[in-house]
């Protein structure tokens, strides 16, 4: 059975972006005769609101989809995080890091998340406590050896994980990085498709070679268009696009809403984006 998700942070309303994640993972699921679930991702304890998690209800049930059982909250799965993040340093594939962004900023080559990190502290004696830890990705690329993912829209790829360099598994802030939770929440959830933007194509090669290293099921993807800004700009919350609170409150019909962007049909400057350069 297909079971797909919609995974907001609730670090502030969600906007028309949020409505298009939504509207598509839900109808996907209804299409094949699935179930469509509510993650809330919270795990960032200072940037996360409780109380936006009772508009994000409010805003899907006005949207007219609806979920199916209650909603899930990563801050619930702190301990399966810690559980996997010990499981990969005891196959020697974590190293603890402490270089500060301006270091990590200096390295010469960029990758899909900005400056690849050039592995200072790969073979460096650092004090773990209070430490960022990495994925050795070249040791964990040959111990999981040649891998392949599949998305609905642009079909098989290689996983190339090797793209983002030793990426960040275990924050020095937070419980884990979103590779490692999305990626552990979404086995947890049984989610058969993963839906989401196409900015976030690249990050599918590490999340499948976190599944190869942890023996986690394989979902298959699906990397919709994004809502665009004037400017070209993804929308964001952080330059204020319209929230459907907003919307809502001021008497907006949320089911015409949801149809029109399923149509296609969308509000004066806004657009969608084109298919995106996905690489290998």
């Amino acid at each position: 059975m297909i079971r797909t998700r919609f995974a907001p942070s609730p670090n502030g309303p969600l906007h028309l972006g949020h409505a298009y994640a939504a509207i598509t993972a839900h109808d996907l699921a209804r299409a094949g005769g699935g179930e469509f679930l509510l993650r809330i991702e919270d795990i960032d304890g200072e940037r996360s609101h409780p109380a936006f998690v009772a508009e994000f209800l409010a805003d899907l049930d006005w949207l007219g989809l609806h979920r199916d059982g209650e909603p899930v909250f990563q801050s619930h799965r702190l301990a399966r995080y810690a559980e996997a993040g010990e499981r990969l340093k005891a196959m020697g594939l974590l190293y603890p890091c402490r270089c500060t962004r301006a270091e990590i900023a200096a390295a010469a080559a960029t990758g899909p998340d900005g400056p690849i990190y050039p592995g200072t502290c790969r073979h460096r004696a650092v004090d773990p406590e209070g430490a960022a830890w990495r994925l050795d990705m070249a040791a964990a690329i040959a111990l999981a050896g040649p891998l392949q993912w599949t998305d609905e829209i642009s079909g098989t790829r290689r996983a190339t994980p090797g793209i983002f360099g030793d990426v960040v598994v275990l924050r020095k802030d937070l419980p884990a990085s979103y590779h490692l939770a999305a990626t552990l929440d979404d086995a947890a959830d049984g989610i058969t498709l993963v839906t989401r933007g196409m900015d976030l194509f690249a990050a599918s090669h590490v999340h499948r070679l976190l599944q190869a290293l942890l023996g986690l099921p394989v979902p298959v993807w699906h990397h919709h268009p994004l809502l665009l800004e004037a400017d070209g700009r993804k929308l964001a919350k952080r330059r204020g696009a319209p929230s459907l609170a907003d919307r809502r409150h001021a008497g907006e019909d949320g089911r015409a809403l949801a149809d029109a962007l399923r149509k296609g049909r969308l509000p004066a400057g806004i657009s969608l984006s084109e298919g995106l350069d996905t690489g290998t």
